[in-house]
């Protein structure tokens, strides 16, 4: 990892590495040797449905539809796994030396309805896929690099479409024993030619949308799970792309940043740098944004998403939360005089440019590996500690957040640190930013889904290893990948939901800080009265919570659904 040079004011890094100059063109991405890539750049077009797109009708496991096996059907997609074993030894800009491979079997003729998959572009998953009947295929995906598991974030485009059949795709291979596809969510779907003439976008897509175990190779992966659903495609002889979730590539954030390094006004108070370089050399951005005022002290807030590859609503979340900060309104002012913002919007570029569920190049999931990072392996997570450890050497850090994605809980929510035993002020005080959150997002903020209890499991996460440097009030925000149950809702989100957040997130900054303690003597009261509702007794002795174990706290008001998602 190079040699990062600081500044003494913000302890902070200089560097510039390949950061997308205005105007310039964009530094390409950096892919391990073993990828093929094409060459086609993927570009999607924002838009955001006019109605609310409802859940569908939630299957019970149990209920696994008629199909055939992939040992009856023909091979017509087939991406070359990383040989078993194997691990990051090196990357160059278009991944693999050498002509391409044919994926994809060629077609017969114009009579031919075989669909024609690919996956070998930015983000791009999908191993392999087997057509079992004249319009119906069972997908595999490939696992996170390097490994041999985390299957989960999909995305994929398929070409050769008819409009009238009715397809069905079942993705053979899935790793999570719950998903939010068993209540309702439903895959996207991208049709080029209904963006090129309506100027359509992701849409959800699915009819018969089923998650439940199924074991495509039962003597390879007896515990694996499936997802099905069936669909018609608009248009004949159409381009289209399903995703988990909405796809945002580490060339989008590029696009992104060389657009406000290229805004005169933008700029003026927000520095793009280079916090370090990934494994495979690709540029881990850190943005400063503040404006020069008093000589007093800023205090800081520290932003990070995307540790996981496949939570892509994180960095929707996060460009909602950099619009807000850097935009003219009298709040994004107030904000940029009260604090020094230091943001990280893509802390694992490798895993989201080879399109891994969860870890990075390393193999393993950089979400743990806070407390024992080296540089060597995981360079983001190592850099972004010792950023924050110069900061809290010379300012209050006044919150913490890391942007993820949840599989299996509706709604949004946020993980905090209450390890027990601290001041009983303290203790409620963790919990307060969640609920002021909750107040401004009531149609998408659980606070009743939110979890203060620091597990074992957890120790190594950012928001963990944040709080024991010293960040009293720092979290980790859960958006489903499915939508909210809020408010009347029981539909999913959109790209304006996501980058929603990030607004509320700013608003609620605002709250927190208030110099008038109204609202947060209000939100103390009602976690007080919260708790010990959900205690159902009085807390103890002179009503201090600090004898309580977090553990009592939670057991109380546990919801039906899991809250460990693994994130965080």
């Amino acid at each position: 990892s190079p040699s990062v040079q600081h500044r003494g004011s913000l302890g902070e890094p200089r560097g510039l590495f390949a950061a997308p100059s205005p105007g310039g063109l964009l530094p390409a991405p950096r892919w391990p040797v073993e990828c093929e890539v094409i060459q086609e750049p993927i570009e999607h077009i924002e838009w955001v449905p006019p109605e609310p797109e409802p859940f569908c009708q939630a299957t019970s496991m149990e209920q696994a539809p008629a199909t055939l096996s992939e040992e009856q059907g023909t091979v017509v997609y087939n991406c070359s796994p990383v040989p078993h074993g194997a691990c990051f030894t090196r990357a160059r800009v278009g991944g693999a030396p050498g002509p391409l491979s044919s994926a994809a079997a060629p077609l017969e003729g114009p009579q031919d309805t075989t669909l024609l998959f690919e996956s070998r572009f930015e983000s791009g998953n999908l191993q392999r896929a087997v057509k079992v009947g004249p319009y119906e295929y069972v997908l595999q995906l490939r696992p996170d690099l390097f490994t041999t598991k985390h299957t989960q974030w999909f995305y994929f485009r398929v070409q050769n479409t008819r409009r009238d059949p009715l397809y069905r795709f079942t993705i053979a291979n899935l790793a999570k024993p719950k998903s939010l596809y068993g209540e309702g969510m439903r895959p996207l779907l991208y049709s080029q030619r209904d963006a090129q003439s309506r100027g359509i976008g992701w849409r959800r897509v699915g009819t018969d949308v089923r998650y439940y175990r199924g074991g495509g190779d039962s003597d390879k992966d007896p515990a694996a799970f499936r997802l099905s659903w069936t669909m018609r495609f608009p248009h004949d002889d159409d381009t289209c792309f399903f995703a988990h979730s909405y796809p945002y590539t580490y060339t989008d954030l590029q696009r992104y940043l060389r657009a406000l390094m290229g805004d005169p006004v933008r700029s003026r108070y927000c520095a793009v740098r280079a916090l370090c370089r990934s494994l495979a050399g690709n540029t881990v951005y850190v943005l400063t944004i503040t404006s020069a005022s008093s000589t007093a002290p800023k205090r800081a807030v520290v932003l990070s998403a995307r540790a996981h590859p496949g939570e892509s609503g994180g960095s929707w979340a996060m460009r909602g939360c950099l619009d807000f900060l850097l935009s003219a309104c009298a709040d994004a002012r107030l904000l940029r005089r009260l604090f020094v913002f230091m943001v990280v919007p893509m802390l694992n570029p490798d895993g989201v440019v080879v399109g891994n569920s969860r870890c990075s190049l390393s193999g393993r999931d950089p979400n743990r590996a806070y407390g024992t990072a080296v540089p060597g392996v995981f360079p983001g997570v190592w850099h972004l500690r010792a950023m924050v450890e110069r900061v809290l050497a010379e300012r209050e850090v006044v919150l913490y957040c890391d942007f993820h994605g949840h599989s299996r809980k509706n709604n949004v929510f946020m993980y905090g640190c209450d390890g027990g035993g601290t001041g009983a002020g303290l203790r409620l005080h963790q919990r307060i930013f969640p609920l002021m959150f909750s107040k401004n997002a009531p149609d998408k903020f659980s606070f009743p889904s939110c979890k203060f209890k620091v597990q074992r499991s957890k120790l190594g996460t950012g928001r963990v290893v944040m709080w024991r440097l010293g960040v009293s009030n720092s979290y980790t925000m859960e958006a489903a990948f499915s939508g909210s149950t809020l408010g009347g809702r029981r539909s999913h989100f959109t790209v304006q939901d996501l980058t929603a957040l990030g607004c509320h997130l700013c608003d609620t900054l605002l709250d927190f800080c208030d110099p008038h303690p109204a609202k947060f003597q209000q939100c103390l009261s009602e976690v007080d009265a919260l708790l010990r509702q959900r205690l159902g007794r009085d807390p103890g002795a002179g009503g201090s919570w600090s004898d309580v174990s977090p553990s009592e706290v939670e057991s109380r008001y546990t919801p039906a659904v899991p809250a460990g998602d693994g994130a965080g």
